[in-house]
């Protein structure tokens, strides 16, 4: 996955569908109501089921993940709000990118801040005991710096990649009013307008058509 990039026609178990062509893109584009507030368990478990879908963590790390919510809320709700003030800054890059507009420090400092942080790693443990057997190993996840932070590492990772790629980068923004979904225009072209051809490059297709038989009429 070069630059976090996967598939986009790539949709996970939750349905979960990515348009975006660029992991910092897929993060900036999330738009849960959850996802905008401070705390709360739904906004943690969309974020935990968005790092599986984007590939930041494997698909059985997120019973774990979603775990720590009861065993360690502080924790857990902490990196919600770090995710969501985080999200904003990309936000604000990506927007000035697509328009052509300055980059402010500000905006650039939580990227560098999660940057900080070292990214977690995988390593054997012995599995839970199950009845009438003995406990085997398993792959668990764990961090080389205490806290969550460094779930972020990747997008940070890849939102600065973005940003360093400078003014010329293909950021585009989705023609449709109503969508305005980031995406990385790698078209052959360069003038992909649409997040997707099977979402609003067909609603407006569709739009069109009627347009110009209802002239014809």
């Amino acid at each position: 996955m070069k630059n976090g990039r996967k598939d986009s026609r790539f949709a996970d178990e939750d349905g979960a569908r990515l348009v975006g062509g660029r992991l910092a893109l897929e993060f900036a584009n999330l738009r849960s109501p959850a996802l905008t507030s401070d705390g709360s368990q739904e906004g943690y478990s969309e974020f935990v089921a968005f790092l599986a879908a984007s590939g930041v963590i494997r698909a059985e790390a997120k019973p774990a993940l979603f775990g720590i919510w009861e065993t360690a809320l502080d924790e857990a709700a902490g990196l919600l709000r770090r995710a969501v003030l985080f999200r904003g800054a990309v936000r604000k890059v990506f927007e000035a990118r697509s328009s052509g507009a300055e980059i402010l420090p500000d905006w650039i400092a939580p990227i560098n801040e999660i940057l900080a942080y070292t990214e977690g790693y995988d390593r054997l443990e012995p599995a839970p005991e199950t009845t009438g057997e003995k406990p085997d190993w398993r792959l668990a996840l764990h961090a080389r710096a205490q806290g969550l932070e460094w779930l972020l590492t990747a997008i940070a990772r890849s939102a600065a990649e973005l940003i360093a790629e400078g003014p010329g980068a293909p950021i585009r923004k989705c023609a449709n009013p109503r969508c305005g979904l980031f995406f990385y225009d790698d078209s052959r072209t360069g003038r992909r307008k649409w997040c997707s051809m099977a979402a609003c490059g067909n609603r407006a297709k569709v739009a069109a058509h009627y347009v110009r038989q209802k002239n014809k009429q």
